[in-house]
């Protein structure tokens, strides 16, 4: 179901299981455990050598990104609830977070449940006009798992949250994106197109000023930073940065008029 390719320097991984909306079981979270694994891996191989990766895709085949967790066959009675996500779920959320260089999700149809939580943990969401959000687990006897509660609560409020989490009612993506959930909505046929461009470009960039950027938004949100204390964090990070061969080609580049060739040291 889950399958990982490498190209221009971005690890693709790709959730294809259409037929069942790419919902995952304890064995596909466990294949998709093992492909960011094998991406992450590859983010340690020096620059230009053969399969490194400087940026990674996760995108879904069909009409759905990820339609949540796949309860075929699953008995409610007897469920391994926490197993499911506290044992394999949340470990793969938090290791797609810190993911050591920029992530981009393409998300079309439904993103629920564990489909959302993936979209959590990306740095770049960019989502189809027809895609759709929300909480429709009621209708289950559950709850929103996977971090919805959180995105939901931080962006659209406490009301609104409620209010989805009530009614079971969805939203699409162009409303998901002015609320402020994701980055873009456009139409899903150029969904996966403009989203892998995207990911070339920035696996072609300061990789390196990327992913203080990427430890900054993330200090900022885990410890409700305010302005000048995020100040201090920039001022390091800038520091840092300004002994790396990238920062002394972005001058040298900008200062002779050309494109840089940032090399991600």
């Amino acid at each position: 179901m889950i399958e990982l390719s490498i190209n221009d320097g971005v690890a693709e991984i790709v959730l294809n299981a259409p037929e069942k909306l790419n919902a995952l079981n304890e064995d596909a979270l466990t294949e998709l455990d093992a492909a960011y694994d094998d991406a992450a891996a590859a983010a340690t191989l020096p620059f230009g050598a053969e399969g490194a990766v400087r940026a990674l895709l996760i995108r879904g085949e069909g009409r759905a990104f990820c339609a949540g967790r796949d309860i075929a066959g699953v008995d409610g009675a007897n469920d391994d609830a926490r197993g499911y996500l506290e044992g394999l779920l949340a470990p793969l959320l938090q290791k797609m977070a810190a993911f050591p260089a920029p992530t981009f999700a393409a998300a079309q149809g439904a993103c629920l449940g564990v489909g959302l939580g993936l979209l959590i943990a990306m740095d770049v969401v960019y989502v189809a006009e027809n895609a759709k959000f929300g909480s429709p687990f009621g209708n289950l006897g559950a709850t929103l798992d996977s971090g919805g509660h959180w995105l939901f609560t931080e962006t659209l409020g406490a009301h609104r949250t409620l209010d989805l989490v009530y009614t079971s009612d969805l939203i699409s993506g162009s409303e998901a994106v002015a609320a402020g959930l994701f980055s873009r909505a456009m139409p899903a046929e150029g969904l996966v197109d403009f989203t892998r461009a995207a990911a070339i470009k920035a696996a072609a960039g300061p990789t390196l000023a990327f992913n203080a950027s990427k430890t900054l938004v993330a200090a900022i949100r885990r410890e409700r930073l305010g302005l000048w204390d995020a100040v201090v964090l920039e001022n390091e990070a800038q520091v840092a940065l300004s002994a790396t061969a990238d920062y002394a080609e972005g001058f040298a580049a900008f200062t002779a008029k050309r494109k840089p060739g940032f090399t991600g040291k």
